[in-house]
């Protein structure tokens, strides 16, 4: 696998992660070539990351008016193997840092051979909705981060 700069030690950062959802490759996110399009994987970081918030009570659908949402500041992908329709993906993510307003937020795409396919880190900054400025992540907020779903 070629070497990705946010890991330092493959073997390890694998072994850490332990959240993931099921992705079936879908027909409509391939390409004319067969395999998936290479903007479909931001779409399987978004679900991934959004069930995983869900699971450690940040991503807060059923309040009514939140004071602060988590934004996606930047997004970043490196593809290991090609996958094609019908694959059997895992999509595993995982908290690689916390800052005070701001996570960094890390992926691994497996297929069902256990083949590594993608992976991929992200920043995620906490806003608060009525000024649009970053807001600090609780004590309590922290803490759900750090123990994980």
């Amino acid at each position: 696998m070629k070497a990705v700069n946010y890991i330092e030690d493959f073997d390890t950062w694998k072994e850490s992660f332990a959240f993931f959802i099921p992705i079936n490759v879908r027909f409509s996110e391939t390409d004319m070539f067969g395999h998936v399009n290479n903007v479909s994987p931001f779409i399987y970081f978004e679900e991934a990351r959004i069930a995983f918030l869900k699971e450690v009570g940040l991503f807060r659908i059923d309040v009514e008016n939140p004071e602060t949402i988590p934004i996606v500041a930047d997004l970043q992908c490196d593809y290991h193997r090609q996958m094609y329709f019908n694959d059997q993906m895992k999509l595993y993510v995982k908290v690689n840092h916390i800052g005070n307003t701001s996570i960094d937020i890390h992926y691994l795409g497996v297929n069902q051979k256990e083949e590594v396919c993608i992976t991929g880190r992200g920043r995620l900054v906490q806003i608060n909705v009525h000024t649009g400025k970053p807001a600090p992540f609780s004590e309590e907020e922290k803490n759900r981060l750090i123990a994980g779903p």
